[in-house]
């Protein structure tokens, strides 16, 4: 059967805890998004990087990278996204709250595979309300950008256990729009929608990332806050998950989302 969502996954920030001054050394956030769209919306997607390319003119076929633009292409396409028809869901891991890091450095990829729960947890319960308002089974096919290194068979057991051992606690997928089984890795430059979900993750990680001036660029978001998911009028948890020990920061992100929405 064919799913009624699908959702682009990429990421922005590094898994490191090697810190240096002045922002450098590993990057203090790593965030992980979905684009997520109704399937049979994801020709739009294709027509809105198409769009984005002309606007930035950039060639037919150049696959699209946040981090290769400059601020002012950056703001457009960001603008762009904000208006389409998707959600976005995210999870911004401030590395230096974690209490115990070596947890996390005792095996490649451990972090990665956390963020995902946390997204996969989240995508599944905006498909699932999906569901509920009878749009389709509500199910949801997952594509992640390919990371050459990492295998995705090992993230695909590590959600199938999740699901299947019941030995973690606190897991809050909702499997039944979830099939672990078929998640997929595609390149960045095959997908339109994955390229979109590296523009989301970027703006999104520039909201937080402060530069070796101690500035951060939260615009981005503010164009993207339309999109970010939403329960009951509420971002932090949903749309915007945290894992950060300083809520002033937080207020200061979910706020910015705040701000978008009330222009836009």
């Amino acid at each position: 059967m064919t799913a009624s969502f699908v959702a682009y996954v990429d990421e922005s920030g590094d898994e490191g805890f090697k810190f240096l001054p002045n922002e450098q050394g590993s990057s203090r956030w790593f965030v992980l998004s979905a684009l997520v769209v109704r399937k049979e919306n994801d020709l739009q997607v294709v027509k809105l990087a198409k769009q984005a390319r002309e606007i930035l003119r950039k060639e037919p076929k150049k696959p699209l990278h946040f981090r290769e633009l400059k601020h002012e292409q950056r703001v457009p396409l960001a603008r762009l996204i904000g208006g389409a028809p998707v959600r976005t869901v995210s999870v911004l891991i401030h590395k230096p709250s974690i209490p115990e890091p070596e947890v996390f450095q005792q095996q490649a990829y451990a972090l990665y595979r956390y963020a995902t729960r946390l997204l996969v947890e989240r995508v599944s319960w905006l498909c699932r309300d999906a569901k509920r308002t009878g749009h389709g089974d509500g199910s949801v096919e997952i594509v992640f950008s390919n990371r050459s290194a990492m295998s995705y068979d090992d993230l695909r057991g590590y959600l199938l256990k999740l699901r299947d051992d019941g030995t973690e606690r606190d897991v809050r997928v909702d499997w039944s729009v979830v099939d672990p089984a078929k998640i997929k890795a595609i390149n960045h430059d095959q997908l339109a929608g994955l390229q979109l979900a590296d523009a989301v993750a970027s703006g999104v990680f520039f909201s937080v990332h402060r530069n070796p001036y101690g500035e951060v660029e939260d615009r981005y978001l503010r164009l993207l806050a339309k999109t970010v998911y939403r329960n009951k009028e509420r971002t932090e948890g949903y749309g915007l998950k945290f894992w950060c020990a300083d809520p002033v920061e937080i207020q200061r992100v979910v706020a910015a989302v705040d701000q978008g929405r009330s222009v836009a």
